[in-house]
């Protein structure tokens, strides 16, 4: 096994397994980084996480998730302004700089993209100086333009860009998903011109596969067992200065229904073997 240093398992990948299973799971395969949702991180307690990481040493890369900024209905979009800034005080707790957003779909009965992107950037003002101050950074991800109608219409890094750009790179910056951007002939240059601007807040794997699920949310693939070229991406960001964690995400029913320290070991080795 070589260096896993920059190895970050997103709780997602092992959703099978508790927060304290998660834990001693990663400190026994010498793996120091994880990556965490605010759903479990909520029910097991923010700052009882936040001491559980703490004395095991590991750091949290990123928190998910942010975002859904795309309500119509003043009501709905102060609930999720609210919201965020409890995410980014949840993110400051447990000592993680990265915030990820997944921004929205379209509101019910709204065919309007762009008006939908620009109340991403609206929200994106009013909570950038409030993540600034806590030290937290917004971290917008592009999703495949699959997820566009219902969760986010952010769909490629050249969008997520457009809007990141109007605003600090220390206050929005994007996600480099290898899942969702794989397909896009203009990722180089887009990796590149975020590179450029400090915007790359987080880097994530995960392979496509095919044919998707019913369920095309939980159709991430194991590393190798798709089409991404994972070490040409590893390349592309580094280019860029870029030398943080490197978090895999995979969402993927197959993997939560096995023995959780078989599939950490396995992400390991194809991280080693497709990443490294």
């Amino acid at each position: 096994m070589t260096d896993l240093s920059r190895l970050s398992i997103n709780q997602e990948t092992i959703k099978q397994w508790s927060l304290p299973e998660l834990t001693e799971g990663c400190v026994k395969a010498g793996i120091d980084k994880v990556g965490l949702w605010r759903g479990p991180v909520q029910e097991y307690g923010v700052e009882r996480t936040a001491q559980l990481l703490r004395d095991a040493g590991l750091t949290v890369t990123s928190l998910c998730r942010g975002g859904f900024f795309t309500a119509l209905d003043p009501a709905e979009r102060a609930r999720a302004l609210d919201d965020n800034r409890a995410a980014i005080d949840e993110a400051a707790a447990l000592s993680t700089d990265t915030l990820v957003l997944v921004s929205g779909g379209l509101p019910p009965g709204s065919r309007d993209l762009h008006g939908a992107r620009e109340r991403i950037a609206e929200a994106l003002a009013e909570l950038g100086p409030y993540a600034r101050e806590r030290g937290v950074r917004l971290a917008i991800e592009p999703l495949h333009p699959m997820f566009a109608s219902d969760r986010c219409v952010v769909s490629t890094l050249s969008q997520a860009l457009d809007i990141a750009e109007r605003f600090p790179a220390e206050q929005v910056g994007v996600v480099v998903d290898t899942y969702h951007i794989w397909w896009d002939d203009q990722a180089a240059a887009q990796i590149a011109r975020a590179g450029e601007g400090g915007r790359i807040h987080s880097f994530q794997l995960a392979d496509w596969i095919t044919p998707l699920p019913a369920g095309v949310l939980v159709g991430r693939g194991q590393l190798g067992d798709g089409s991404v070229d994972f070490r040409a991406f590893r390349e592309m960001v580094e280019a860029t200065g870029f030398d943080g964690p490197i978090e895999v995400e995979i969402f993927n029913e197959d993997l939560w229904a096995r023995d959780g320290a078989e599939v950490l070991a396995e992400v390991a080795a194809r991280y080693v073997e497709h990443a490294c």
